[in-house]
């Protein structure tokens, strides 16, 4: 099976020519000015449910079929045929009747009724069905490329809701390497603060377990040297010939973000970056790997204050969610390393009286089908240049191809209803959302409603309007609040 990516090919060509338009939107970022709050006669923001946002980032499309969404399972057989997979896991019961999700999740189907999951998420196709298109679409709710460099969602919690702990940083992205790990540039495309400047960007901890490093002075650097290199780079940024390049708040932004840094390194906060500070017992309930210790590092940010935290399962071309062959055994993998940091996270929250106002959202750009590519009508560009029709080795047997037409989403806490199933996707091919659909728009007006944000929230930015959900139009999904 080979699903190399031709460079001549359309697709290709449209990766390249996203990329220069990306690069155009950030070098216009640090030319752009002040973006001003709008406060228009009809905003008015909901009451906040949630005073903190842990997102759990299933990245490179996580197979709903494999996972939340269990279809008719057919068990590997040599000669069976591609069309008659929708899902390579059994299902399993969970803590609630009519909910029950894949085999390798029982811890996650024991929180089950800690939660709600939506079962009809839906993607556009956006002519290329590629990742970092759809990462970058659901991480800022807009479809790039765009004119101006698009917030990423934490961004705007940090922006409109500010800090919860002034010393520490109020968005946290923990697991996803951004230099040498395939589509980087567009990667860092959507991790960004945009327009809104350093101070809103995140910290960057792709090792959870070194983070505790990324909070302390070089070692052997005293505190007065450290004290004075502090004053040396902000001198050094004053008197910057090429100050030309970036507007003044841009300049200022950056300055305040060095600050802030400065005060979390000489802060008690700084501990909660060091998971060798929790007990032995408790660092082997989240220690399936790397994204397993992110979530024991995000439990104890947001313990600590932090406002917005990102753990990523980490986004590599061919590798983890992203799986194009070797499907089954990858996901069932991927299970064991999710399964118990996730439920463990909820639990920990809910035994800390915390998860009523922490909202945990699990979630990925798209879901994954075995024939099928975007959804049905599609005229996307197909990123998979061969197919099967004939299973014949246990490495073609999994969901490998781009779906867009029903994804799951898991919330937990934050005033969601408790054990509720919403949505439904169709029991066989296509397995498309049949009822209540919800969109990236309106999937972020709900999370920026439980948060206390209204989707109509606008800045303006050189002189446009630019709003927290695509032209202030998104809709929260009532339904799903306690």
């Amino acid at each position: 099976m080979n699903f190399n990516i031709d460079p001549t090919a359309p697709e290709a060509i449209a990766r390249r020519d996203f990329l220069k338009k990306l690069a155009l939107a950030s070098s216009a970022a640090w030319m752009s000015g002040s973006p001003q709050l709008v406060l228009g006669r009809d905003l008015q923001a909901p009451a906040a449910k949630a005073d903190a946002c842990i997102l759990l980032w299933m990245g490179g499309g996580m197979a709903a079929p494999e996972t939340f969404d269990p279809k008719r399972y057919a068990p590997f057989e040599k000669g069976m045929a591609v069309d008659s997979v929708l899902s390579t896991f059994p299902s399993i019961d969970t803590t609630v009747d009519d909910i029950k999700i894949c085999a390798g999740l029982e811890n996650i189907a024991q929180i089950m009724d800690r939660g709600t999951l939506i079962r009809s998420a839906v993607q556009p196709d956006l002519g290329s069905i590629l990742h970092s298109r759809h990462q970058y679409h659901w991480h800022t709710g807009y479809v790039p490329p765009q004119t101006v460099a698009c917030p990423h969602i934490g961004a705007w919690m940090a922006r409109v809701l500010g800090p919860r702990n002034e010393v520490m940083p109020p968005f946290v992205n923990i697991g996803q390497r951004l230099e040498g790990v395939g589509e980087k540039e567009e990667l860092k495309a959507f991790t960004t603060a945009g327009f809104f400047g350093s101070e809103y960007g995140p910290m960057n901890l792709p090792f959870p377990e070194r983070a505790a490093q990324s909070v302390r002075p070089p070692e052997g650097m005293t505190s007065k040297r450290f004290t004075n290199r502090n004053k040396l780079f902000r001198q050094l940024v004053d008197r910057n010939p090429h100050r030309e390049y970036a507007s003044d708040y841009q300049q200022e932004s950056l300055i305040r973000s060095m600050e802030s840094a400065y005060r979390l390194l000489n802060s008690k906060e700084r501990n909660a970056f060091d998971i060798e500070k929790e007990p032995q017992e408790v660092r082997d309930r989240y220690d399936t790997g790397r994204f397993g210790r992110g979530c024991l590092l995000a439990r104890r940010l947001v313990e600590n204050g932090a406002r917005f935290v990102e753990v990523t399962t980490e986004y590599v071309p061919f590798l983890h969610w992203d799986t194009h062959a070797g499907g089954h055994d990858t996901v069932a993998r991927l299970h064991s390393e999710i399964d118990r940091p996730i439920a463990q996270l909820v639990l920990d929250l809910e035994e800390r009286g915390m998860l009523d106002r922490t909202l945990v959202v699990v979630a990925s750009e798209f879901s994954r089908d075995a024939i099928m590519e975007g959804k049905p009508g599609s005229d996307a560009n197909d990123q998979a240049t061969h197919k099967v029709d004939v299973i014949t080795e246990a490495k073609h047997y999994g969901l490998h191809r781009h779906f867009t037409g029903g994804t799951s989403v898991a919330l937990f806490g934050g005033g969601v209803k408790k054990g509720l199933l919403y949505g439904k996707t169709a029991d066989e091919r296509p397995l498309v959302a049949v009822e209540n659909p919800v969109n990236i728009t309106d999937l972020h007006a709900t999370i920026m409603t439980a948060m206390g944000v209204s989707p109509k929230t606008e800045f303006s930015i050189e002189g446009r309007p630019f709003y927290v959900t695509e032209d202030g139009k998104g809709k929260p999904v009532s339904e799903i609040f306690s």
